[in-house]
């Protein structure tokens, strides 16, 4: 059976627990990719972009370190940057 581009599955979810200590959701998985374009352009996240359980995982990410800021401007550790363009690989590059 083929992966689906931003599917939850078993292999993204064990690399999550390695590399992040904890298993992401799928709309975890799916607000990484809308993470990393912020990053390489504008660096602000659209509050319209985003809905009340994106806005919890961002919280969350921030309690933990990993980023700071948000419409006003975003950061993000290099340690995180490494972890999400890994985690976005497996989920939507490394379909097979």
């Amino acid at each position: 059976m083929e992966q689906k581009r931003g599917q939850l599955t078993d292999r993204i979810k064990q690399k999550s627990k390695e590399l992040l200590k904890y298993e992401i959701t799928t709309t975890e998985l799916r607000l990484m990719p809308y993470i990393q374009f912020t990053m390489v352009n504008n660096q602000k996240i659209e509050p319209i972009k985003i809905n009340e359980e994106e806005r919890k995982i961002l919280s969350k990410w921030r309690e933990l370190g990993y980023i700071e800021g948000g419409a006003s401007g975003l950061s993000i550790t290099k340690e995180f940057w490494d972890i999400i363009n890994e985690i976005i690989f497996l989920g939507y590059v490394d379909t097979f």
